[in-house]
């Protein structure tokens, strides 16, 4: 019998439920994998603790990595044995075996594993979109990074390096510093005892940053957009200290007539043309070593409930994995 990770309401760790769950029919569109991976990530935090509601009971995870063992019958390029891995969801990837579109499913290259592909997809394709789309990095620029000892942060640094930018991260220890220094930080900020503001100010000539990166939300928002030069954008894509509280538009015209975007991976990878560019250019960045993907946790499946309440608690560093 198949398991997995479900919770019927909403709340803490303790919600998370180990239970048995019978498999759908497959449908024509969808695969069928066993996995062998599944990526823990913020969002999942969000959507079992009522913050991006969702229709309950529910299973939960949107990353994983594993084997096709069967296709429906509409399903053209993928075949029983084939290595995939995915981002972005439906909803259920803290499961042994599932059923998933198949138009969400992308090819592994040979040189990823499991691990690593669970623990990339979702936030290396994060990176990627925030980088290459959200803004476009160029080779000088300056940039902001929140959690730069993060998921996201950790790709980030190396990847924007990669591109030539200079690199700001903040950071919540001396030991995350030092985590995000040898990924590619150039200068980073230790917020429990310095003003990132003021900081990054210094370190800009007091020009300021073209672009601010934050997972954080309600705790760096409005510092956040102090550190912008005028034109900046401000990139709000996570809200790990609570969602940022309405604010007056009006104040971006005085701070340098700044944008705010609010990104999601599934906008950005809505249309399936743009997963496997998403997809191949951290395929890329990866296979090139410009991009080092290393899981720093591993928990089992069944031990979901302590995994978040690490995440959740800080106590994590870059990615971390689940194993069925």
């Amino acid at each position: 019998m198949n398991h997995a990770i479900r919770f019927h309401h909403t709340g803490g760790p303790e919600v998370l439920r180990w239970e048995e769950l019978a498999l759908a029919e497959l449908q024509p569109g969808e695969a069928r994998i066993r996995q062998h991976a599944v990526g823990l990530n913020f969002i999942d935090i969000y959507h079992r603790s009522g913050l991006y509601a969702v229709p309950l009971p529910s299973g939960i995870g949107l990353e994983g990595a594993g084997v096709v063992e069967a296709a429906g019958s509409a399903v053209t390029d993928l075949k029983p044995g084939d290595r995939v891995a995915y981002a972005g969801g439906p909803l259920g990837a803290y499961a042994e075996v599932r059923n998933i579109p198949a138009d969400r499913l992308v090819k592994l290259p040979d040189a990823i594993d499991f691990k690593q592909a669970a623990a990339m997809m979702l936030q290396g394709i994060t990176a990627q979109y925030l980088l290459r789309r959200t803004y476009v990095v160029q080779p000088g620029d300056t940039i902001l990074i929140h959690a730069a000892a993060g998921g996201v942060g950790l790709i980030v640094c190396q990847w924007a390096k990669a591109l030539g930018a200079t690199v700001i991260g903040t950071v919540g220890s001396d030991a995350k510093a030092e985590l995000a220094r040898a990924h590619g930080c150039d200068h980073t900020i230790v917020y429990t005892r310095e003003n990132f503001t003021q900081r990054v100010r210094e370190i800009t000539g007091g020009a300021g940053v073209p672009v601010v990166y934050d997972s954080i939300g309600k705790d760096t928002f409005m510092a956040s957009l102090d550190c912008l030069r005028p034109l900046g954008l401000m990139v709000s894509f996570g809200s790990a200290s609570g969602p940022v509280p309405p604010f007056d538009l009006g104040i971006l015209s005085p701070k340098g007539s700044l944008f705010v975007t609010r990104p999601t991976i599934m906008t950005y990878t809505a249309k399936r043309a743009d997963l496997l560019q998403s997809a191949g250019e951290l395929f890329d960045m990866v296979g090139a070593g410009k991009v080092k993907i290393e899981v720093h946790q591993i928990y089992a499946l069944k031990d979901a409930a302590q995994a978040h309440a690490d995440l959740g608690g800080r106590k994590t560093t870059g990615s971390t994995v689940l194993l069925p």
